[in-house]
């Protein structure tokens, strides 16, 4: 075991623990923004220094082992005015308009600045626009990224998809499509990942709710909405509603005060799939050497553009039948307008979706 002492707290920790892991075991915590357990401990934002006794310099907590007898100070003077100064430098080159950005009230650089004071910036702003298109599900926003590199990684490491990579160098240094190809015609599967692990509102899913809004308020249309198993599960969480005021009721009265028509379970359309596909598996067992063994679900889109990019060779094993929520709006269009008299076109068929 090591033993130092952090903020005045004895602390004893095996080697190899990093000052932050250190700090973490007596409820220290240090500041960070581009740091991952695991995945991204590259320092590169510069926020998490620290200061040691003797030394002249201050350190990265993510990246600095303990040693035996460390004296580290986590928030002394030295320490955080270089922090400020880095925050600072990281907000010239970030879009600040919080009051429009999604990740307002829930972003590490908000808090971060708002912890350090910081009112003003002091040094001259450069904010980097580069266009993308915004019909595309996932949206990078090039003003309001900072270079953490957490996309980078978790897109690497975890997902194995590598997608974003490092563009330019200097001060020019920013992340982007790897490959110099545009987001539509790269491998992106849209697992969402690298959107849960940015710490600002440079990556974000694209916003449909204006897009519901207007068919809501269109008389000649007749909502349908279907509601995922996941989302009835953790809806309420926004609200802070305790599990047995969450109930699937309140969460189907909310959907028609808001003007929804009609509310469905996507479990429904999800059983049918299950129908389907094992239907099909029957035939193929009538004939197995007409067809790829073994058989895949297609139930999820995203598994399904998966494997069409990055693994081709297994698209024959895929299952023909459409994802519980494909099925669900082809049986709006079909089954259900002739249950209700009505015709295809005016229906819009919604779906919550995680």
């Amino acid at each position: 075991m090591v033993n130092l002492t952090i903020d005045g707290q004895k602390v004893s920790v095996p080697q190899g623990t990093t000052i932050m892991q250190a700090a973490a075991t007596v409820g220290i915590e240090i500041p960070r923004l581009c740091y991952l357990k695991g995945i991204n401990e590259i320092s590169a934002c510069k926020v998490c220094v620290v200061e040691i006794q003797g030394q002249n310099r201050v350190v990265t907590a993510c990246t600095t082992p303990v040693q035996e007898g460390l004296v580290v100070y986590t928030n002394s003077p030295k320490a955080r005015s270089i922090r400020r100064t880095n925050v600072e430098l990281i907000l010239s080159q970030h879009d600040c308009m919080c009051a429009t950005c999604v990740r307002s009230g829930n972003c590490s650089l908000q808090t971060l600045a708002n912890d350090l004071g910081i009112y003003d910036i002091p040094y001259e702003r450069d904010v980097v626009d580069t266009p993308w298109n915004q019909e595309f599900p996932l949206i990078r926003d090039s003003k309001k990224c900072i270079k953490c590199m957490r996309c980078v990684q978790i897109c690497d490491k975890v997902q194995k998809l590598h997608i974003w990579d490092v563009q330019n160098t200097g001060s020019r240094t920013t992340v982007d499509v790897a490959g110099n190809v545009s987001i539509e015609d790269s491998d992106c599967s849209l697992c969402g990942q690298c959107i849960t692990h940015c710490p600002v509102g440079a990556l974000k899913e694209r916003n449909d709710v204006p897009k519901i809004y207007d068919v809501l308020a269109d008389t000649s249309k007749v909502t349908v909405v279907q509601v995922a198993p996941a989302v009835r599960t953790a809806w309420a969480e926004a609200f802070n509603l305790p599990p047995e005021l969450a109930t699937e009721g309140r969460m189907v009265a909310a959907l028609k005060k808001i003007g929804f028509d009609y509310v469905f379970d996507t479990c429904y359309a999800a059983d049918v799939t299950i129908m389907e596909e094992a239907s099909e598996l029957l035939e193929h067992l009538q004939k197995p050497q007409d067809h790829s063994w073994p058989m895949f679900t297609s139930c999820c889109p995203g598994w399904v553009s998966y494997v069409n990019k990055t693994h081709p060779y297994f698209v024959p094993n895929l299952s023909t039948t459409k994802s519980p929520q494909q099925i669900f709006g082809a049986l709006a269009k079909s089954y259900f307008v002739q249950k209700k008299g009505l015709k295809p076109k005016e229906i819009c068929s919604i779906s919550i979706m995680p």
